[in-house]
């Protein structure tokens, strides 16, 4: 993929390592949160509506700077680009950690967001440059999308934790020890790749998508509390959706776009990204509803509650090291990402059956290790596809593009179901109204696996396009 020196078996494992560690951080970032927020919102005088951005301000920014991260990752070089990322992380870290209002303390996760928008699409560039072409993709691939479900719960158990025993800006501070030791080994474990001479960045291009997304995805998650049909949704909605559109244009027109429209016409690419949209939002809301109903129907503390999420995510790294490589070379990656939609569908119409006055045991266990099969069955094949099929020169832009399908379908899913749940359980619900938003939200989000099932089965039938770069380079 890049000329550049072999590395011994050893420093190639060691660099997925830091790879891995890359994805649980930027996925335990979002969760570890949660249990911090009532005290957070004490300290630093958040009113409820506005608390909501101490998550929010991290998904959009994120979210909006994946494809300028990516393609920065092309033009300057992966591991130039994934180091500055671990330093803007540590910087927000820093910053959301020690903020003493609520200014500062948005700041610091919007900075967050846009270090972790670096190191997320340079992480999968340098993994395709670790493996790409050898034998033990799949098991990269497996490892790397295992460490997801992994920094969601420690996440969760590192928030409590930290929050009950030491105080909420820990929550922050945990990040930099890790940045730290993953600085520390980045320039001598990683491959390096030079400079593209005449790599240029598309600055008006950067600037409409990050823009576009932000402002679309500001729109909906915050629609559920200004409502859908308000002028404020409505017009940063439209102004969000006229961005995009400029942004597309600006691509066709410019020498050196920031995402070459050229690289959409593969079926494959566009299949794999619908994908891992649909699977982000369906999966990411079962995981915070579920949490939910554990803790406001069921009565579970913070603690128990992801204590309970304990067995998915145990199934999860099992099936995405053991078992989804195998499976994927046996069956291959349109029949493994169609049956993980179905079966996560499958779990998600199952847990829409859950009872005031249920058990986890009965309620809950056997439906969500369901869900997580399927999820784990899903996300690897379709990650690795979304990649492998751009050509070699344009991994980071792929890895952007890839990245903000399941970001910007994580946030949009869950702020359109919790506009579900709104409706449905009404202003000052009970446990049986909870419950039956919960449940709501559960339909929902089954359907979106199972529209992603169809769009994949449908779209992946189609023959392969071999896709040329603009130096002429041909996707893989």
């Amino acid at each position: 993929m890049s000329t550049h020196p072999p590395l011994s078996p050893t420093k190639r494992w060691l660099g997925l390592a830091l790879i891995a560690t890359a994805q649980f951080v930027v996925i335990m970032d979002t969760s570890i949160i949660g249990v911090a927020l009532p005290d957070i919102q004490r300290d630093l005088g958040f009113t409820p509506e506005s608390l909501s951005w101490v998550f929010n301000a991290y998904v959009v920014a994120f979210g909006g700077l994946l494809l300028l991260g990516g393609r920065l990752a092309d033009v300057f070089g992966a591991r130039k680009i994934f180091a500055l990322g671990w330093v803007v992380l540590i910087v927000g870290s820093i910053l959301a950690g020690a903020a003493s209002s609520v200014g500062l303390e948005i700041t610091g996760r919007a900075i967050q967001g846009a270090g972790s928008a670096m190191i997320a699409p340079a992480a999968l560039t340098l993994l395709m440059m670790l493996f790409g072409g050898s034998r033990d993709l799949p098991k990269a691939f497996a490892v790397y999308g295992a460490a997801a479900p992994v920094g969601g719960s420690a996440g969760v158990f590192l928030g409590g934790v930290l929050t009950e025993y030491a105080s909420w800006p820990w929550v922050f501070y945990v990040t930099v020890p890790i940045a730290v030791l993953v600085l520390a080994f980045t320039a001598t474990t990683l491959p390096r790749t030079p400079r593209k001479p005449s790599g240029s960045i598309d600055v008006a291009g950067a600037l409409t998508v990050t823009a576009g997304l932000a402002a679309v995805v500001y729109a909906v998650v915050n629609a559920p509390e200004v409502g859908w049909l308000t002028a404020p949704t409505l017009g940063v909605l439209a102004g969000g959706i006229g961005l995009l559109g400029i942004f597309f244009v600006i691509q066709a027109r410019s020498r050196n776009p920031l995402l070459r429209l050229g690289l959409l016409r593969a079926p494959q690419l566009g299949a794999a990204n619908g994908a891992q949209l649909l699977l982000g939002a369906a999966w990411v809301s079962m995981w915070f509803f579920l949490n939910l109903y554990l803790q406001q129907v069921l009565g579970a503390s913070s603690f128990a509650a992801g204590a309970a999420l304990l067995p998915m995510t145990g199934l999860v790294v099992l099936v995405m090291l053991a078992w989804a490589p195998r499976l994927q070379q046996r069956f291959g990656a349109r029949s493994l990402i169609v049956t993980g939609l179905l079966l996560l569908a499958a779990g998600l119409v199952w847990l829409s059956f859950v009872r005031p006055d249920g058990s986890y045991v009965v309620d809950v266990l056997p439906a969500s290790l369901l869900a997580a099969l399927g999820m784990s069955l899903a996300f690897v094949p379709s990650l690795g596809t979304a990649i492998n099929a751009a050509p070699a020169a344009e991994t980071g832009v792929a890895s952007g593009l890839v990245s903000t399908s399941y970001q910007i379908g994580s946030a949009l899913g869950l702020a359109a179901l919790t506009a579900v749940v709104h409706v449905v359980s009404g202003t000052d619900p009970s446990r049986v109204d909870l419950t039956q938003g919960y449940s709501a939200a559960f339909v929902g989000a089954g359907a979106l696996a199972l529209v992603g099932a169809v769009v994949t089965a449908v779209a992946m039938s189609r023959p392969r396009v071999p896709v040329a770069a603009s130096d002429g380079t041909i996707g893989r």
